[in-house]
Order: C-alpha cells, then sequence, then structure tokens
C-alpha cells in the first residue's frame, strides 16, 4: 500500500482545524471559522482562490453615504448557541462560524451590514473574555477601546446597558442601536433603510424595535403587536407604536397572530437614544441601572480601576434579558415604537430546493432545521455545511507518484432533506433515512432529525451531567 501525501508532502490525517478568519478579506476556504482547537489533528484542505461575499469590504459597499452622524452601533456577541451542538461550542460559538459559505462568519457580515451606517470609531461589540481575542483577529479594524469585556455572561440588558452607559459618557447625544452578532439577514438597502428610519423615530424618545414581518407562524420567534401609525416625520413614514411584547407561542396561538396581520417577529433589534435607555433602565430597574452606571464611569479612566469595579458590582447584577427589563414595561406607557421590515431572500440561489417556509430576509439560525433552509442542495437531496469532498490528494508508490481523484466526504442513497455537517475528515454515508441531521466532528457525532433539532439543547445539558464539559 503506498502511502498517502497532501499536495503539500504532509501525510493525511483525520480531522481539521480551521484558521481564525481575517478582515474584510478570507484567503482559506472553510465552513469553521474557529481558533485552533487542542489536540485536534489538522487536516488540509485545498483552498481556492478567495473572492469576497457580496456585502463584504466596506471599502466596495455601495452604501457609503448612508452614515449616520451619532449613530453607534452596538453589538453583543454573547451565547454558545447550544441548538447548534457540537458544530457551535461554548470556546467558538455561533457568531465565530460561516454559516452561510460565504468565507464570513456571523459577526464578519453583522460588522459589514452595519459599517456603512456608522464607522469604526462608533462600532462597539460586547463579549466575554474567552472571546475578545477571536473577535480582534476576525475584525481587525475594530479598535480595541470599542471591544467591551463582560466578566461574565449576565443576559442582554446588562451587556447592551453596559455599552449605553459607556458610548454615553463619550457622547451623550449618542443614538445606538442593537443588534445581535449571529443572525442572518439578507437586502441589505432594505434593512439600512429600516434602520435609518429607527433612528429617526429614536430622536423622539421611543425606544424603537424593528420588527419582521413573518412568513409562517413560527414558535420560535416571540411577536410584537402593532399599534397605531406615529406620523412622527417625512423621515418614518411606517413606524407604529407597540402595543406589547407576546412570548414565544403555541402553533394555534403563532397562527391566530399571523392571521389579524397586526403582529411582527420580534428579531432583538432595538435603536434608541442611550440617555433614554438609561432613563428607562432607572426606572424599571433602578439596581441594574446603578450598578452598571458605577461601571461605565471609570471604564475609561484606567484598567486597574475597570477592573476594581467590575469585581465588586458585576456578579450582583441582575441578569435578564432586554425586553423583560425595559421593553415590556416602556409599551405599556406607550414609549416603544416599531418600524416593520422585510429585507428579502436569504436562501442560497443555486439551491434547486424550495424551502419549507418563504423567508423575510431574517433569520436568527436557531437550530440546525433552520440552518438547513439557508443552505443550497440539488432537489431531494441533503444540505451539506461544508465541502461534499475532502481533497485531492497524490501519493507515492516508491518512485512512482499516484495522483487519486476528489475523495468524497459524504455518500447519500436515496435520502431527502435533512443536513449533514462532515467535520471530521472521514466518510458520512447515509441509506434511505429522510430530513435526519447528522454532525460528524472530530471528538464528536450528533445525529438527530429535523422535527428535534430545538432538543438539542438537551444533549448539552445531558453532557454536563455525565461529566463531557471538555466537549461543550
Amino acid at each position: 500500500m503506498p502511502r498517502l501525501q497532501g499536495l503539500n508532502g504532509s501525510r493525511m490525517s483525520s480531522g481539521f482545524v480551521t484558521p481564525v478568519p481575517s478582515s474584510p478579506q478570507l484567503k482559506p476556504k472553510s465552513p469553521f471559522l474557529h481558533p485552533h482547537a487542542p489536540n485536534v489533528p489538522q487536516f488540509n484542505f485545498l483552498a481556492p482562490d478567495y473572492s469576497p461575499s457580496p456585502s463584504t469590504d466596506a471599502a466596495l459597499s455601495p452604501f457609503q453615504d448612508r452614515e449616520i452622524p451619532g449613530f453607534y452601533v452596538v453589538i453583543p456577541a454573547g451565547g454558545a448557541g447550544t441548538r447548534l451542538w457540537p458544530l457551535s461550542r461554548e470556546g467558538h460559538p455561533k457568531f465565530l462560524l460561516d454559516l452561510t459559505l460565504k468565507r464570513r462568519s456571523l459577526i464578519q457580515a453583522t460588522w459589514d451590514r452595519l459599517i456603512p451606517l456608522s464607522s469604526p470609531a462608533r462600532t462597539t461589540i460586547v463579549a466575554g473574555p474567552a472571546h475578545t481575542h477571536s473577535i480582534m483577529e476576525q475584525l481587525p479594524d475594530l479598535l480595541p477601546e470599542n471591544l467591551f469585556c463582560e466578566p461574565g455572561p449576565k443576559d442582554s440588558m446588562a451587556a447592551i446597558g453596559l455599552a449605553a452607559a459607556i458610548i454615553a459618557k463619550r457622547d451623550p447625544d449618542a443614538v445606538i442601536g442593537s443588534f445581535a452578532a449571529d443572525h442572518m439577514i439578507s437586502g441589505d438597502d432594505a434593512f439600512l433603510s429600516a434602520v435609518t428610519e429607527a433612528v429617526a423615530v429614536a430622536k423622539k424618545d421611543y425606544l424603537v424595535t424593528i420588527g419582521i414581518a413573518p412568513s409562517h407562524p413560527s414558535t420560535g420567534f416571540g411577536y410584537v403587536r402593532l399599534g397605531e401609525s406615529l406620523k412622527l416625520t417625512e423621515d418614518a413614514p411606517n413606524a407604529r407604536k407597540v402595543l406589547n411584547f407576546k412570548e414565544k407561542p403555541d402553533a394555534r396561538t403563532a397562527a391566530a397572530y399571523i392571521k389579524t396581520g397586526n403582529y411582527r417577529w420580534n428579531a432583538g433589534m432595538f435603536v434608541v437614544k442611550a440617555s433614554f435607555l438609561l432613563q428607562l433602565l432607572s426606572e424599571s430597574k433602578p439596581e441594574l441601572h446603578d450598578g452598571i452606571q458605577r461601571i461605565a464611569e471609570v471604564w475609561d479612566e484606567s484598567e486597574e480601576k475597570r477592573q476594581a469595579v467590575l469585581d465588586e458590582v458585576w456578579n450582583d447584577l441582575e441578569k435578564i434579558p432586554i425586553d423583560n427589563a425595559i421593553a415590556e414595561p416602556a409599551a405599556e406607557t406607550g414609549r416603544v415604537a416599531v418600524v416593520p421590515a422585510t429585507f428579502g431572500e436569504i436562501y442560497c440561489k443555486k439551491s434547486q430546493l424550495k424551502p419549507t417556509h418563504p423567508f423575510t430576509g431574517w433569520d436568527d439560525v436557531g437550530d440546525f432545521s433552520s440552518l438547513a433552509e439557508l443552505l443550497p442542495a440539488e432537489s431531494n437531496q441533503p444540505r451539506i455545511l461544508g465541502d461534499s469532498n475532502l481533497g485531492m490528494f497524490s501519493g507515492r508508490d516508491g518512485d512512482r507518484e499516484i495522483r487519486l481523484t476528489p475523495q468524497i466526504a459524504v455518500l447519500t442513497e436515496q435520502v431527502a432533506g435533512g443536513i449533514i455537517v462532515p467535520g471530521s475528515g472521514r466518510l458520512v454515508a447515509l441509506l434511505g433515512v429522510d430530513d435526519i441531521i447528522v454532525v460528524d466532528m472530530p471528538d464528536t457525532l450528533m445525529v438527530t432529525t429535523r422535527a428535534r433539532s430545538q432538543e438539542v439543547k438537551r444533549l448539552v445539558k445531558k453532557c454536563k451531567e455525565q461529566g463531557w464539559k471538555n466537549l461543550l
């Protein structure tokens, strides 16, 4: 048997590790953009020539003239994406991964999307200490003073509130917009227009959310109930009051919401004056407000002062989402507005498969089922996240050179639907199973069905209980 070698002369090994991508251009191609993991052998892919994704490179953006003076972007980058385990891990969560096959991680795509409205000087990220290094590597244009490191997870209110308090000290008139690091959005022009309208409304002392027109009665999203038109200015023709927020409903309730035409998906996007956000927080959660303000007071003074106050205050801050902390109470007093929006289709145009549901241009990529909707596939075939080939290899038998054909990573026979993640470097073969999810990583194999993709987080919980924390 000849000993097979990669084209670079190295021996082939199972598994793979991919480099952290740079911004704004990525050179290596890989669907998995996380730092080199320890004790995982490297698999050699042949990297094709780089071609930028459509929304990549702010310098080439057609939306350069969309900058809004005084507008600051806040990108909360938290969560482990447990429903996408074992692809998403605590050390490299989904916002650091390229789930669109465009050679851009989700946080890079979020940066690309928003930078035309602000600038690196007014774009901030809130993240935990485990991810700051990877974020800086993926976003080299991010200014170090605009990366706010929270000592531990305290949910969205503490993260966004801290950013608002720091920004308000730097610019008392600032309007901030909070956008998750791990959502997928298409239709950049429509998105930027919606944010621009939201900024105009926010200047009138409203907490503004962007409500996505629902394409189907989803039970995986919260809902916003629309009220009367605000009729504020010509710059905000679509803005309406928010009557209330609704938690994730059951299927019957979601269908009833859709039928009325008065509900939008709550995408978790908020635009508001930083000072007004802090005012709302002081009214509804005064202790949380006071703690955040204490931290912000010393944030830009010195690292020593900042760390001392963080050590004293952070652990005692209430852990609560922004919706529950300020959005719901403010809606009861008529101080929340919504800009309804539809951004466009986001499933791959190369796909011959029609999606289960028509898209409205936004998805939080909450599980493998929703991810499957966004990937290309041939008719009656499963989606594949990554290369279907293991690569082109050469080998030698003594003095004789051997050229091999591409090694197939996924083989299917009579398999429809579902999604396969061939991440281990070994063959994945499926026969006669439909709508199945197979995530084959170097250290973990996870198999389930699309119908139960929301329950993957139960496996994560069980791994913790059974002592497999090293795989999370």
